[in-house]
Parts: C-alpha cells; sequence; structure tokens
C-alpha cells in the first residue's frame, strides 16, 4: 500500500450538506451547502464573526459539525490566518512537509527500480505503478515548483533559515508558496493576501486563477475576489436564516446581495403594515362586543350571537398564520461611526529628518505632517514600511536621523497584528484603556468614546474575552483602541487585514474625512485605488528581492 496519497485531479469532489455548528449555545453556522469541483473558485464573505473561518475548518476536516455532512475525495490544504509564533522548524522542513508525497513517491519508484534491476518477482508490476503515481504527482518537478512561487511571492528560499527568525509575513508567504507549489486537489485559504505586497498579490491572483483543483477563499481584498472568484458564498444574515449563494463572480455577489436586502425591507414593511391592519380589526371587534354591538335589522338571531366572536377568531387565526410564517426583521447591518478627531491648526504635529534603521529602513527618509496631512507609504515588503511607521511613532530609535513630536501631540501606531490574546472581555480591556489615557491627561472625561458608539463590536462580542473573539472581532477592537485616544495623528499598518468588506468601505471613507492626520501603510489593491489621490512615499529595496524583517 502506497504510503502517499495521489491527488484526484478531474474526479475531486469537496461537498458539504446543510452543515451546522454550534459554540457556546448559539449556532455559528448553518444550512450550509456547498459543491467545489475542479477549477470552481469559492469566495466566502461575511462579517466578521459569522463563521467563515470555522467554514473552511469544517470543510478541511478539522471540525467537525454539529449537524449536516462533509463528503472530500482529493488531497487538501488549509491555510489558516493565524501561525505559531515559536516554530523550531526550517524553511526546508516545511517544504519537505508539504512536499511528503512527492518524496515518498519518489522513493518508491527508486525502491522499485531497485527491485526491477534485481529481476524480483512483481518488481515489473512495482515500478509501473510506482511510475504512475511520480507522474501523477509530477514528483520530479515539485521543488521547482516551490522555488517559482517563493519566487513570486518574494519569500524566503534559504531551507536552511528557521522559522522563529523570520517575521510573520514571511512565514505566511513561505506556507502559502509551499501550498501552491504542491498542486492540491483543493486549496482552502483564509485571507492569503495579508503580507503580500503587490507584486505578490498579482502572483497569487495569477495562480489561483490558473489553478486545475479547487479553492475555497476567505477574504476581505475586494480586488482578489473581483479578480478570483467565479461562485460567492454570503453568511451574513438572510430574511429565512439560510446562507445565499451568488453565481457572477464579486460583482454578481454585490447585485444580488443588494437586491436580497431591498427584497427583506420590503417584505418586512408588508408584514408590519398586515400586522398593524389586523391590529386594527381585532381591536375594532373586541370594542363592538364590549359596547353591546348589534348588527344591522333583519340579521338572523344566530348570526347576531355570533358574528362579532367570528370576526374575533378570524383575525386570531390569520394573526396565527402570519406568525407562523412571519418575515424577520432585517438586521441592519453594524456601521462603523469613528469619533471626531481633533485638528491642531498651523502645528507641525510630526517632522523626520533622514531617518534610517540599519538593516531595515534603506534609504533616508524626511517628511513633515500637520492636521489633516495624507500620506501613502507604498514599497514591496521588505522596503521598511513598518520600520518607518514604528520610528513616527516613537517606538523604534532611528540608527540615523530624528523623528520629533509636537508638544502634547495625541499619536497612535495601529499595527499590523493584533497583540497577545488575553483571557479578559473585549469591553474591559476598552474601559481599562481609556481610564489609563484620563488618568494620564490624555483625555478629558468628556472625551472618552463608548466602545458601544463605534459600531465595531456588538454587545455579545464585547463581552467575550479577546481570546474567543475571531480575528476580525480582535482586529475591530483593535481599531476601537487607536480611536479611543482621540488622536491628532493616526499611523496605520495594514488595516484591513482580517477586516469585513464593509467595514473597510467605512474605514476609508473616515480616513478620508476625518480632521486628523493619517499615514498609511497598505497593499489593499482596492484601497490603494480610493487613495490614488494621497500624496505617496515610495519606498525602495536596497536591490533585488529580498527577505527582511521589515515591512
Amino acid at each position: 500500500m502506497n504510503a502517499f496519497s495521489l491527488p484526484a485531479r478531474d474526479r475531486a469532489q469537496l461537498t458539504c450538506a446543510d452543515v451546522r455548528v454550534d459554540r457556546g449555545g448559539r449556532t455559528v453556522l448553518g444550512h450550509v451547502d456547498m459543491k467545489v469541483s475542479p477549477r470552481s473558485r469559492w469566495g466566502v464573505v461575511g462579517e466578521n464573526g459569522r463563521g467563515k473561518s470555522t467554514l473552511l475548518h469544517v470543510l478541511a476536516g478539522v471540525l467537525a459539525p454539529d449537524e449536516g455532512s462533509v463528503q472530500r475525495v482529493g488531497t487538501l490544504a488549509l491555510a489558516e490566518q493565524e501561525m505559531p509564533a515559536e516554530d523550531d522548524r526550517t524553511v526546508g522542513d516545511v517544504i519537505d512537509e508539504h512536499l511528503a508525497d512527492a518524496r515518498a513517491a519518489l522513493h518508491c519508484l527508486d525502491t522499485a527500480a531497485a527491485a526491477l534491476a534485481e529481476e524480483l518477482p512483481g518488481a515489473e508490476r512495482e515500478y509501473a505503478d510506482a511510475l504512475e503515481a511520480a507522474q501523477a504527482l509530477d514528483a520530479w518537478d515539485a521543488d521547482r515548483r516551490v522555488d517559482v512561487a517563493l519566487a513570486g511571492l518574494g519569500a524566503v528560499d534559504d531551507r536552511t533559515r528557521r522559522l522563529a527568525t523570520l517575521s510573520v509575513g514571511q512565514r505566511y508567504r513561505i506556507r502559502l508558496a509551499c501550498l501552491l507549489g504542491a498542486e492540491y486537489d483543493f486549496l482552502l485559504l483564509d485571507e492569503p493576501t495579508n503580507h503580500l505586497d503587490l507584486e505578490g498579490l498579482d502572483y497569487l491572483t495569477a495562480r489561483l486563477r490558473a489553478h486545475p483543483g479547487g479553492v475555497v477563499v476567505v477574504s476581505h481584498d475586494r480586488a482578489l475576489l473581483s479578480d478570483v472568484a467565479t461562485t460567492v458564498l454570503d453568511l451574513d444574515p438572510t430574511s429565512d436564516g439560510r446562507p445565499r449563494v451568488y453565481g457572477g463572480g464579486f460583482a454578481g455577489y454585490r447585485e444580488g446581495r443588494e437586491a436580497e436586502l431591498l427584497r427583506w425591507e420590503a417584505e418586512y414593511e408588508e408584514q408590519q403594515r398586515e400586522h398593524a391592519r389586523l391590529q386594527q380589526s381585532l381591536s375594532e371587534a373586541q370594542n363592538r362586543l364590549s359596547t353591546g354591538w348589534r348588527p344591522p335589522k333583519g340579521t338572523g338571531k344566530h348570526q347576531r350571537a355570533t358574528r362579532a366572536p367570528a370576526l374575533v377568531r378570524s383575525v386570531h387565526r390569520r394573526q396565527e398564520d402570519l406568525e407562523q410564517h412571519r418575515i424577520t426583521a432585517p438586521v441592519p447591518p453594524r456601521r462603523f461611526t469613528p469619533p471626531e478627531l481633533p485638528a491642531r491648526p498651523g502645528v507641525v504635529l510630526l517632522h523626520a529628518e533622514e531617518v534610517t534603521v540599519d538593516g531595515r529602513l534603506h534609504r533616508p527618509t524626511s517628511l513633515s505632517l500637520a492636521s489633516g496631512d495624507r500620506l501613502a507609504v507604498t514599497g514591496p515588503n521588505g522596503a521598511g514600511k513598518s520600520t518607518l511607521l514604528s520610528v513616527l511613532a516613537g517606538r523604534l530609535v532611528p540608527t540615523t536621523g530624528r523623528a520629533r513630536h509636537a508638544r502634547k501631540v495625541r499619536l497612535h501606531l495601529l499595527g499590523q497584528e493584533s497583540p497577545h490574546t488575553t483571557r479578559r472581555r473585549a469591553h474591559d480591556v476598552y474601559q481599562a484603556h481609556t481610564a489609563r489615557l484620563v488618568t494620564a491627561g490624555v483625555l478629558r472625561d468628556s472625551e472618552v468614546t463608548a466602545l458601544s458608539s463605534l459600531g465595531l463590536l456588538g454587545p455579545r462580542d464585547a463581552d467575550k474575552p479577546v481570546a474567543e473573539l475571531s480575528m476580525g472581532q480582535q482586529r475591530r477592537l483593535d481599531l476601537a483602541l487607536a480611536l479611543a485616544a482621540r488622536p491628532h495623528l493616526l499611523l496605520l499598518d495594514e488595516p484591513t487585514n482580517h477586516l469585513s468588506i464593509a467595514l473597510v468601505d467605512e474605514l476609508t471613507d473616515a480616513l478620508r474625512a476625518t480632521d486628523a492626520a493619517v499615514v498609511l501603510a497598505t497593499h489593499d489593491r482596492q484601497m490603494q485605488r480610493d487613495i490614488r489621490a494621497w500624496p505617496r512615499l515610495e519606498l525602495p529595496l536596497p536591490g533585488p528581492r529580498e527577505e527582511s524583517l521589515a515591512g
């Protein structure tokens, strides 16, 4: 028996039927149906906390659903959002894990070839089977395919490097390159564009479009969904509680979702009008009974005695019928409502002069920022965008040059990754943060913004321990903490990571409108298009693309 798995190619199938997952006494996923076939590309969308990552775990077999079934035929790989912080493996170890089937197939072929040379019984059949398996896996080309993907994504290709010595972004890119190079029948990708620069995004898009197997991608990246997805599964609430599947790619989803919401609202309004009409009819009938109402002369005695009660019963029956088929109230999307950020007219909030950081920020960089200024920091991974923002925020001392802040300037940096999770509840973390700001004299009591007013976390999620929030919900909390200080200057490093599509749109609008100064580093292609009028600071690499802890 072979010690490796062979791809199913055109026979591959990945389906789920009426899947339900419950957690903490509530349904996270319900009534999910999917059929992923070779060359199909599914996008999965929905607000943070709607169960997108959970669905990928169910499809991959990592999590068993509470109800429903999943069938898998073919090889499969899952790329989760999170990666272990401590990892003793080398780059080569990760490559070997993903190419284990190809390695095993070549080993079997070598063993069969030796047996064939010795003319052992059955050697011809074993050699033919081993050769067929190696050809099915295209095993001889596996390492080259991974090398091509590593180069395309701008990832470290030194197989001796330990993952623990690399940045989070580099570890993500290495894993993604291995998945692409291994050519699994199905790729399940959770926010794969995080930590990719524009060149890497273009490469990933092309590879996913050309992938011969099936793809299921959870992403907030509107450009990726537009370019890749042929079918979209929407996990946001619907009138009947069932997820919607839209054809026509991302454009079809947006058109279909808008029509769905309009139809839902119209049905609900009609239901409300019908309820009001029935309630009025019921009240009138009850009033007639209580006031000794009598029917017109000539009406039979039996009819006079029963007509009003019959009317009451009829109205009650109609109300019961409506209740059994009632339409749930449309759930209004949670709207992001940022606090008003203050301006300090005529004040240079920050001035950086010829700053560099050895090995991380190569070109001497100077800039000045006043209230209302906008600056987009661009460049490939490794150019030093994150490093520059850390210098501007005062978290990192530059090797040369200096960065000066105006007196009493309020500044906040939203980094790429959420801090370590905690068992403290989200609203407790937020309240403790704002209390420290007031105690330190950064804010007055009157300037404190309630977490509930921001529209970032609902009451249920705000009451959860941070460790139990999804990565998108944690990111929403990070954004709330950044805005709580009511900064004069907001520094944002890849702020769209893990956020929902709707929130990214709302955040973009808020950044364009605020009186505060904003410095933004992002690889989000749609956001870059939306802020194309902003001044740009391009940070180049010192030479050919190479790995770095920055960016």
